[in-house]
């Protein structure tokens, strides 16, 4: 087997067998359960970049063989899946360092790391998946890899929320195989392709292929938290932050608004799906979730649950800027998939750090935080204010590409939205903002813990600042070769404009 065909799976590989390894390890085992941990997941960022480095200067990285007859098993390593596939690898390190830290003194690390590296393996599959079955063999694997994390604690509220989750994700599951097994009947294995397959096709089956489209976004809308499927995201917040994190930032909504992507462009191809009249409902069911999700976060009072209903509003930016049928929009949802995962992740890390050093899990209880623990709230206030779109941060670049890309094809109202939704993120995320850093200390902390020189546990302390620093450069730097930004940009130039 050749180098190219060998690295998507060994891709897969380094947490499938760290999954098998940390499974059978005893509970006692704990360096060597985070040895496995950190030593899986370096060396799936070094296969990332090698990868990242092959596909930037034309290197082919596929593997296929037959499953079914008909039916391929197929991964590929093409420019938007290394977008996603690198913003899976380089988060999941820090998602790794801050769950070690974080389940320090729990029970059952081995079920929840053992689990935490199938999600892994599930998220890489999906980004490397080359076919339409192979998307979707993942994206199930991926329901049933995060739902033991969803419900690790135990608690009839976690096991509530458990339910819940794995109702909403597998009944939208159900529903993406009735369009998959649908669209195969009508066209056979559809390989992704960057102009997508049906721009010829005959005009009889227009309206099959319309009703197919909404089955898959449907589908693949639940993963992303799209309304009215939405429900199960802020109920999964009673999950330890390590999973709420990669639920947000990494995995679960990730996988929804990326197949939604491969959808629009690798399977129908955005001509077609704009000429079925497609793209325009898209585009006001975005519009409509980026609202809604940032009028139901202004309500919440737990910290998490407003962090949830914030995660419903900016994945929508993606799904928008791709139904905005142009390429600047385009640039700028694929660059919010990235930018997004830094801000959010640093958010609940951050919330993470609050709960576990102070005992604080409502917004009303963080006053005075900020003197406390500086480092975080530092580290929240730049996230939350790269989220308004605060220049020069990661959100800033993310909403001027989205604007700019919505006056460019005519469709003024969604500069509307956006303005909108910033208003309405600043109404949100400045009242904790003030709190952390200008109201006096109410009460005693409910469940403060000391930890030495620094403020919290190094394990928590670091990945926060990290990411706090990633979402900085990444707005700073957005004009350079090696950019998020330029990345988007080369994906649209090379595989959507021809």
């Amino acid at each position: 087997m050749t180098a190219t065909a060998l690295l998507p799976l060994l891709a897969l590989l380094t947490s499938l067998l760290a999954a098998v390894v940390i499974f059978v390890l005893p509970e006692s085992s704990h360096r060597v359960r985070i040895l496995v941990n950190l030593m899986a997941a370096l060396l799936k960022l070094v296969i990332v970049a090698l990868m990242t480095w092959g596909v930037f200067h034309g290197v082919d990285f596929s593997v296929s063989f037959t499953m079914l007859p008909g039916v391929s098993f197929m991964l590929r390593a093409d420019a938007l899946a290394m977008l996603f596939a690198g913003l899976s690898a380089v988060l999941w390190l820090f998602t790794t360092i801050y769950a070690i830290g974080y389940l320090e003194d729990s029970p059952n690390r081995s079920r929840f790391f053992g689990f935490f590296s199938l999600c892994v393996a599930s998220t890489m599959g999906i980004a490397l998946a080359g076919n339409m079955f192979t998307f979707f063999l993942f994206y199930e694997m991926l329901t049933l890899s995060t739902y033991p994390l969803v419900v690790h604690r135990g608690t009839e509220k976690a096991l509530r929320a458990g339910r819940n989750y794995i109702s909403y994700t597998l009944g939208g599951g159900v529903v993406l195989l009735l369009g998959i097994a649908w669209l195969h009947g009508l066209a056979g294995d559809l390989a992704f392709r960057e102009t997508g397959h049906f721009q010829g096709a005959d005009p009889a089956l227009h309206g099959q292929l319309t009703l197919i489209f909404i089955l898959l976004i449907a589908g693949l809308g639940v993963k992303a938290g799209m309304f009215p499927v939405h429900g199960w995201l802020p109920q999964a917040m009673v999950a330890p932050a390590p999973v709420s994190a990669l639920l947000h930032a990494v995995a679960v909504v990730k996988a929804g608004a990326f197949g939604i992507v491969r959808v629009v462009y690798d399977v129908y191809g955005i001509d077609f799906a704009f000429m079925l009249g497609l793209l325009q409902p898209l585009a006001w069911l975005a519009a409509f979730t980026i609202l809604y999700g940032s009028v139901r976060a202004m309500a919440q009072i737990d910290l998490k649950r407003r962090l949830a209903f914030s995660t419903i509003s900016q994945v929508s930016y993606i799904i928008l800027g791709v139904a905005l049928f142009g390429p600047i929009g385009t640039v700028g949802g694929l660059v919010h998939l990235l930018h997004q995962g830094i801000m959010k992740i640093t958010l609940f890390f951050c919330a993470g750090n609050y709960a576990e050093t102070l005992g604080v899990h409502r917004v009303d209880e963080l006053d005075g935080a900020g003197a406390r623990m500086p480092a975080t709230s530092t580290a929240f206030t730049l996230a939350a204010l790269g989220m308004i779109g605060v220049p020069p941060l990661a959100g800033f670049v993310t909403k001027w590409m989205l604007g700019t890309g919505a006056l460019a094809t005519g469709v003024e109202w969604a500069v509307v939205v956006l303005l909108l939704s910033s208003l309405l993120n600043a109404a949100y995320f400045l009242p904790i903002v003030y709190r952390l850093w200008f109201c006096p200390v109410a009460a005693p902390w409910p469940g403060e813990r000391r930890w030495g020189r620094l403020e919290t546990s190094a394990w928590l302390f670091w990945p926060p600042l990290i990411t706090t620093l990633m979402l900085v450069l990444v707005g700073l730097l957005a004009a350079t070769a090696f950019s998020p930004l330029s990345w988007a940009q080369l994906i649209v130039v090379r595989m959507y404009l021809p």
